[in-house]
C-alpha cells in the first residue's frame, strides 16, 4: 500500500529553514551601547543618557540605577533616559534581553568640582631689584585632586606649575608656593595663577580658571656712595642746627650781660 504524502511535505525543507532564520536559538549573541562612554558632572546635575542595541526586537530593557531616572524619548532599539541629581561617584546599568539572553553595558559616572574660587598673594608686594618675594596661590574646594594643574603667571610666562597626584575624590584645597627674584622688568607685568582641571579622561573636558591678577612693586635700590652723600648733607644741616642754637645762646648771653651792665652804671 503505498505511503501517503503529507500535504506539506514538499515545504517541509524550505519552512524548517525559514523558521530557524526568522527565530534565532538562544545561542544567538547580541551587543548593548551606551552614550556616552563616560560621564561626568557636577554635584547635583543632570544628563541624558542614550541606551541602544542590535537586537533587532528586543523583549525588554531598561537602566538600573540608584539616580533618579526619567524615560524622555524610546524607539525599537533604542531608549534615553535623563538622570538627575548626581551626588557621588556611581555606576549606571543599561540592559536588554533578547532570544531569551540578557546583556549588560555599564557607564562609570565621575563627580567633579571645578575650580570655581582662585586666589593669588604676593608677599611681599613692594620689593627692591634683586631681593626676593614669593607668589602663593590656592584653590578651595577642588575635585579630583589629580585632575588639577596650577600654574603662576608673569604676563603670559608660565613661571612655575604643579600637577597634584593625590589620588582624592572629595573636594580639598590646592596650593602652590613659588620663590622668586625680582626684576626691574616684573614691575611692568601682571602676576597671576590659572587652575586647569583635566576631565578628557573621565569623558569631560578642561575646566579653567584664572585669578585676579597682582602687581609687584620694584624699585632700584639706593647705590652705596649716594647713602654717604645724604648721610653726609644731613650730618652737615644737623650741625648747622645745633652750632646756630648755641651761638643764638651765646649772643643772647652777652647782650643780657650786657643789659644789665648798662641798668647798674645809670642806678650809681
Amino acid at each position: 500500500m503505498p505511503l501517503k504524502m503529507s500535504p506539506f511535505g514538499c515545504w517541509g525543507l524550505p519552512a524548517a529553514l525559514l523558521a530557524l532564520f526568522c527565530c534565532p536559538g538562544s545561542g544567538e549573541t547580541f551587543e548593548v551601547h551606551m552614550y556616552p562612554e563616560q560621564l561626568v558632572v557636577e554635584p547635583g546635575g543632570s544628563t541624558l543618557i542614550n541606551c541602544s542595541t542590535s537586537c533587532a526586537l528586543p523583549d525588554t530593557s531598561g537602566l538600573e540605577t540608584t539616580l533618579t531616572k526619567r524615560l524622555v524619548a524610546n524607539g525599537t532599539q533604542w531608549k534615553q533616559y535623563l538622570v538627575s541629581n548626581v551626588s557621588q561617584d556611581t555606576i549606571i546599568y543599561c540592559y536588554f534581553t533578547c532570544f531569551r539572553k540578557q546583556t549588560l553595558k555599564s557607564l562609570n559616572v565621575s563627580v567633579f568640582y571645578p575650580p570655581k574660587e582662585v586666589l593669588l598673594k604676593l608677599k611681599p608686594t613692594r620689593v627692591a631689584v634683586g631681593g626676593s618675594f614669593t607668589i602663593e596661590c590656592w584653590v578651595p574646594n577642588v575635585a579630583p585632586l589629580e585632575s588639577l594643574t596650577l600654574t603662576l603667571l608673569r604676563g603670559k610666562e608660565a613661571m612655575h606649575n604643579k600637577t597634584f597626584r593625590t589620588m582624592a575624590l572629595a573636594p580639598q584645597e590646592a596650593t602652590v608656593t613659588h620663590n622668586a627674584t625680582a626684576h626691574k622688568e616684573d614691575g611692568r607685568h601682571n602676576f597671576s595663577c590659572r587652575a586647569d582641571l583635566d576631565l578628557r579622561s573621565l569623558g569631560g573636558d578642561i575646566i579653567h580658571g584664572v585669578s585676579e591678577p597682582q602687581t609687584l612693586k620694584v624699585y632700584e635700590p639706593m647705590p652705596d656712595n649716594q647713602m654717604v652723600v645724604i648721610i653726609t648733607v644731613v650730618s652737615v644741616l644737623l650741625f648747622l642746627f645745633v652750632t646756630s642754637i648755641l651761638l643764638c645762646f651765646v649772643f643772647g648771653q652777652h647782650w643780657r650781660q650786657r643789659q644789665m651792665g648798662a641798668y647798674r652804671v645809670q642806678g650809681a
